[in-house]
């Protein structure tokens, strides 16, 4: 399931996508999610902080339907971190 169907507009992503392209904000964020668990990104609480910490970091301002959208979004996806087939295709989703 795409992330537009989330209500996240493709403008959005891409604006992130160029500034991950940054080294330094690359190594922020990636240091803010090294460690993170599975169980942790399915706790509403943890990807909110996440969210607005990786906003702040990639100097976004978002709405709060904007972030209600990407936790969801996030959630809904169920992610396993330590899980390579999940990397890929949420690598995928974002290519």
């Amino acid at each position: 399931m795409g992330y537009q169907q989330y209500g996240i507009s493709p403008q959005l992503v891409e604006r992130i996508k160029l500034k991950m392209k940054n080294p330094a904000v690359k190594e922020r964020i990636k240091n803010m999610v090294n460690g993170v668990s599975k169980q942790e990104l399915q706790d509403t609480a943890v990807v909110r902080r996440l969210v607005r910490n990786a906003a702040a970091v990639l100097n976004e301002k978002l709405t709060g339907a904007q972030e209600e959208q990407i936790v969801k979004f996030v959630i809904a996806q169920k992610i396993d971190p330590n899980n390579t087939f999940h990397l890929i295709r949420l690598w995928g989703m974002f290519r």
